[in-house]
């Protein structure tokens, strides 16, 4: 039993040492992406898996004993959500829209194309995530 709280807490550190590394390269290639002359869609697309992957980790903090593959529908839920409220537009929400942190949370024009970039983004989080490798660990 003890084992087991071990490995557990061990990785929610792990996905919050994780969770910390995607911002920081979320935020790295939106800032500095075009600056090293990374292809567009790269930075884009690329910045939306992140913000996805993003989104899986935090989901994964709070909701820690749930399997890999409901935390990532959970998170998919949430990032489509967001994208599709990207639709609604009122004064205050776009003004809100037009910071950086608006930008970075909210995002500003409504793409299918986002859907996509998240759905790879929360694959790969979940394909690489610390509490499921522990999982598989112990299996063995």
């Amino acid at each position: 039993m003890l084992e087991f709280i071990q490995t557990r807490s061990q990785a929610q550190f792990l996905r919050l040492a994780a969770l910390l590394v995607v911002i920081v390269l979320g935020l790295a290639l939106r800032r500095f992406g075009y600056a090293i002359d990374l292809p567009f869609i790269v930075v884009k697309y690329g910045g939306s898996a992140l913000w996805a992957a993003m989104v899986y980790l935090l989901v994964a903090l709070f909701v820690a004993r749930a399997r890999p593959a409901i935390i990532a529908a959970m998170a998919l839920f949430i990032a489509i959500a967001v994208e599709l409220f990207r639709l609604y537009h009122t004064p205050w929400l776009d003004a809100f829209r037009l910071t950086t942190a608006g930008a970075l949370l909210l995002g500003r024009i409504f793409s299918l194309w986002n859907m996509l970039a998240y759905s790879i983004g929360i694959a790969a989080a979940c394909a690489f995530d610390p509490a499921r490798r522990a999982a598989f660990g112990r299996r063995r």
